[in-house]
């Protein structure tokens, strides 16, 4: 399979913060939507975005907590959002499409991560349903307010190393396994970018997926210490390990994604520590991204069995 999947030399890298990302870049008079954007990268996201000038709507789940976190900002507003539920996906983007406003930079940044098995909407397993379908369903119901040169961002992870998407079982009913299950959402992340690339470009709407890295935030909340240390996260003591990125530091890729014009003409791609990743290798390494992540056949079938699950198919 030839691929698009290599280096374009951006001068960034594992390091880099958001708000090295945006410096120079002005964002004034440009809307973002930034799920999970009061929590971890998230809010770094929103803070980088809205330092360049941007106006940034932050759609929540806990609104309280969205609104202690982002007290202080400018140029914010909240809003109540339930990936899990697309009655309330479907409601948060009937309220936005009323504002009559064009959204030029859509983030994917909320998820959830190796929880005990849990289902939602119609017994649908959660990771999947939250984390892919949610945000599958809201794209596809925004589309009308995406602008010409608009940018969606899959925030993916290393995560999607796990596994590929299990077509014969999408919700673990024969046997749920937490990271496999983690792993298939990371996976369906990319494959949504990928096709979503391949349908939007011609109307001027480019997508990519990343993994921002490995940091330590709100998002390890359902693992103990034993797991995380097992992770290589923390030490036994419970101090962060080296080579974890701060929070400002995993905000950089997805910032970069939605920003820089480095990307302009690009998009389908994978990127981790602020450049286009290269496959990963054939020795089983956890860097790069899986051929099966960006198979455009497995794509394409992600994509018809999710208009399927959630009704929604505006591309």
């Amino acid at each position: 399979m030839t691929t698009a999947q290599h280096k374009i030399g951006s001068g960034f890298g594992a390091t880099t913060t958001a708000a090295e990302v945006v410096a120079g870049i002005d964002l004034t008079g440009k809307l973002a939507i930034v799920t999970g954007g009061y929590s971890g990268i998230g809010l770094e996201t929103t803070r980088a975005l809205t330092a360049a000038g941007a106006h940034v709507v932050v759609p929540a789940r806990r609104r309280a907590t969205a609104e202690e976190a982002l007290r202080g900002f400018e140029n914010v507003e909240i809003d109540e959002l339930d990936l899990g539920d697309l009655d309330s996906v479907r409601a948060f983007a009937e309220r936005f499409l009323a504002s009559g406003r064009g959204i030029d930079v859509f983030i994917g940044s909320a998820g959830i991560m190796a929880l005990p098995e849990t289902r939602v909407g119609p017994g649908w397993e959660a990771q999947f349903a939250t984390n892919h379908l949610g945000h599958f369903a809201l794209v596809n119901r925004l589309r009308s307010a995406f602008t010409t040169g608009a940018r969606v961002v899959s925030v993916s992870s290393r995560g999607h190393h796990y596994g590929p998407v299990r077509f014969d079982d999408l919700d673990f009913r024969q046997g749920y396994d937490k990271w496999l299950a983690y792993g298939q959402a990371k996976t369906a992340n990319v494959l949504f970018a990928v096709h979503l690339d391949k349908l939007a470009r011609d109307h001027g709407v480019r997508a990519f997926a990343l993994h921002p890295g490995r940091i330590l935030t709100d998002l390890v909340r359902h693992l103990d210490r034993q797991e995380l240390v097992d992770a290589g996260m923390v030490d036994e003591s419970g101090q962060v390990t080296g080579g974890a990125k701060t929070p400002e530091q995993g905000a950089a890729t997805q910032v970069w994604a939605a920003t820089s014009p480095q990307l302009d003409g690009l998009g389908g791609v994978y990127l981790e520590d602020c450049d286009i990743a290269e496959p990963a290798p054939a020795d089983g390494g956890r860097t790069g991204v899986k051929d099966y992540a960006i198979d455009p056949a497995q794509a394409e079938r992600l994509w018809t069995a999710s208009a399927e699950l959630t009704g929604v198919d505006a591309f």
